[in-house]
């Protein structure tokens, strides 16, 4: 046999095999099957929350917020510093095989950065971070994003001067209409924290808009989710007299920009004793993630006097720092 044909011969070879690779790339998925590959082929939440991927995504450290791309292959969420001042988005993707362990994103890291928010076509990425506006000295809390690049982060922008201003502002959530919703203690605040709106227009965002007494009342509000027509905001407020715990979520129906429901508490099957917040609903529209700081059974009338018993709540994954949790959406009705 000729050299030319052994060359030939494993041209063929090569190719078959780049074929098959990319086929089972292709199909990998499918042969799994969705439940086995998205959220790490974990068994799927009834309508109690529960730990989403505990000891991988929610573990004894401090985890909070929570997004996911269209698709599903990718995932962010913030790791909180010991000291709680410092945050840091961690980033998962899935390679068509298998889920890679948690790495910092791209963009994130220096400075203190939280809150990751995708926009629904997944080609934003919305955060709150103190790097500079403008100079080299951290500022104070605003909002930012990347963009996706021929499949990279661009590098981060500044929401503008219209949404950040001398205060902070956190928490952002964008609808399919590019229309920006996010928490700030700025000027207007009817309660220390107040939840905001501004359009997309012309390429820039607009005058931010307060979303009124419904919704926003003399006790903090803060980390709202709105849904991508629209029709409903999650948020999150403290102190109010229906409230169950350290912060609770509650529910608001849009009637127009200005104009929602009387905001609902989700109520005790959501909420717990403790703070709940950070409030996201996956693109399929099937569950409700937040961060929740509750704490185990077993361990909510411990009395600290055993050693062995409180090392091991302090290791524990339900120790009272945050972590993710998942839950069939309710009926927000």
């Amino acid at each position: 046999m000729s050299h030319k044909t052994n060359h030939s011969l494993l041209f063929v070879v090569v190719l078959l095999l780049s074929f098959g690779c990319n086929q089972k790339n292709n199909d990998y998925k499918k042969v799994l099957g969705e439940q086995n590959w998205k959220y790490f082929g974990q068994h799927l939440p009834g309508s109690s929350p529960e730990i989403f991927s505990p000891n991988m995504i929610s573990t004894s450290k401090n985890e909070r917020d929570f997004a996911i791309t269209p698709k599903g292959a990718e995932i962010y969420y913030t790791l909180m510093y010991p000291d709680g001042k410092k945050g840091v988005i961690l980033y998962m993707h899935f390679d068509g095989y298998f889920w890679a362990e948690p790495i910092v994103a791209p963009f994130s890291g220096k400075y203190s950065d939280l809150e990751p928010a995708l926009s629904p076509d997944g080609k934003k990425l919305f955060f709150a971070s103190n790097r500079p506006l403008n100079g080299n000295e951290p500022a104070d809390y605003n909002i930012w994003y990347v963009e996706r690049v021929e499949g990279r982060w661009s590098s981060p922008r500044s929401a503008g001067v219209e949404i950040n201003s001398e205060k902070d502002e956190y928490f952002p959530s964008v609808s399919a209409d590019g229309t920006l919703y996010y928490t700030s203690s700025g000027d207007g605040s009817k309660g220390g924290e107040d939840i905001y709106f501004s359009k997309w227009v012309n390429g820039r965002y607009g005058k931010p808009v307060n979303l009124g007494e419904s919704i926003n009342s003399t006790h903090p509000e803060f980390n709202a989710y709105i849904a991508p027509d629209k029709s409903y905001l999650l948020f999150s407020s403290a102190d109010r007299e229906d409230g169950l715990g350290g912060g609770d979520l509650y529910v608001s129906h849009r009637i127009n920009d200005t104009t929602w429901t009387e905001a609902k508490n989700l109520g005790p099957t959501i909420n717990s004793s403790r703070l709940d917040y950070c409030p996201y609903v996956s693109p399929d529209g099937k569950y409700l993630f937040f961060t929740s700081n509750r704490i185990g059974p077993a361990f909510e009338n411990n009395n600290g006097k055993n050693f062995k018993t409180l090392k091991k709540f302090m290791e524990g994954i339900e120790n009272g720092l945050g972590n993710i949790y998942w839950v069939q959406v309710p009926d927000f009705e």
